[in-house]
């Protein structure tokens, strides 16, 4: 994990912002205490919950996307280590091991591709190096039963966060394959074909290498649903979901009756949780559109899948903060700052 950048006391408060009278989450959560032996760091610590940074947009452009993606982690970085610790949420049992930078990647491509293909081709092969190191540091968080929290970062990286899960989960002896479920509360399915790996496919690839057995999405919009996409997914009886039309349009189920219809659908195993912010109405992301979720919905989305799953991850991802079309909102590192929160604190209820 070459790209891997371990954070020290020092790089958390450097975000945060101490006051008098006042309990930061910077001062409360942990770091890696031996960035040389990450497994006996994870082994040696009663927090459960991994907080990591996939900032990067590489499998947004190789999927022919806007870049920014890799602009959110910064601001997420602020909005959270500046929560307060609380009653409601302490800190101790949460670890910030780092993030990874792939800056150097994208900016070797945009200097030395000669054409258009000759780039999105270069980006293609950058994810899977991205996805090899992701997939390895969520391997070693999960076989040391601990959470991992995802900030990305492009969809992409949903794949290395199902593999590496799977194998870890596995190992650490709590499911009996290497193969979790997953859950989506997207706009898009990301079930486009195998044609190279990018933002757009990062599903398909996890059900064709077995990694993911069972994929439910929410909130599909209809207007950017592809046909053979589409007809792939309803043949498929490891696959269900539910579009934006038939939940707030044509209220065949209301959002509350669709994530419950996920959560039966996928409640034999572990259950990666995925939310792209691009399913949210107005909130800055590589594919932003004015219709879509709320924020609130969002929250709830999350706090009910962990509520009634067995949680394998929490993946975040497509938020930016600057896109490259000149766009920018600062609050998009606030929505995941509450989102991540949501997850914990929904999980202290249950375990």
């Amino acid at each position: 994990m070459q790209h891997l950048k371990i954070y020290t006391k020092e790089d958390v408060l450097s975000h945060t912002k101490i006051r008098r009278f006042e309990t930061k989450l910077g001062e409360r959560l942990q770091i890696i205490r031996n960035p040389k032996d990450l497994e006996e760091s994870l082994q040696n610590t009663l927090a459960r919950y991994v907080i990591i940074g996939v900032p990067e947009d590489i499998g947004v452009r190789a999927n022919q996307g806007i870049g920014g993606a890799d602009t959110a982690w910064q601001s997420f970085l602020d909005a959270f280590l500046n929560c307060q610790s609380n009653d409601f949420l302490g800190g101790e049992e949460i670890i910030l091991l780092g993030h990874f930078d792939f800056s150097a990647v994208a900016e070797l491509i945009e200097a030395s591709a000669q054409s258009f293909d000759e780039k999105v081709d270069a980006y293609r092969h950058a994810v899977n190096m991205i996805d090899d190191e992701v997939e390895q540091l969520v391997h070693i968080i999960t076989q040391n039963r601990k959470l991992p929290v995802v900030i990305g970062g492009g969809h992409n990286n949903a794949y290395p966060c199902i593999k590496g899960a799977a194998k870890g989960w596995h190992k650490s002896g709590v499911i009996p394959f290497a193969q979790i479920n997953a859950i989506n509360l997207d706009a898009h399915a990301d079930y486009r074909p195998m044609e190279g790996r990018h933002s757009g496919n990062a599903f398909r690839y996890a059900e064709e290498d077995g990694y993911l057995e069972k994929y439910f999405a929410i909130g599909l919009h209809e207007n950017y649903l592809q046909q053979n996409v589409w007809m792939d997914m309803v043949n498929n009886p490891f696959i269900d979901c539910i579009t934006f039309e038939d939940i707030f349009i044509h209220e065949k189920r209301d959002f509350t009756q669709a994530l419950k219809d996920a959560t039966e659908f996928t409640d034999d195993t572990l259950c990666g949780i995925e939310l792209d912010l691009d399913c949210i109405a107005n909130t800055l992301s590589c594919d932003m559109s004015p219709v879509g979720v709320s924020a609130i919905q969002a929250r709830q989305y999350v706090n009910y899948i962990v509520l009634d799953t067995q949680p394998a991850y929490l993946h975040i991802c497509e938020g930016a903060t600057n896109l490259m079309n000149g766009r920018n909102d600062a609050s998009t590192g606030k929505l995941i700052s509450y989102l991540v929160s949501d997850f914990i604190k929904g999980m202290q209820q249950v375990y």
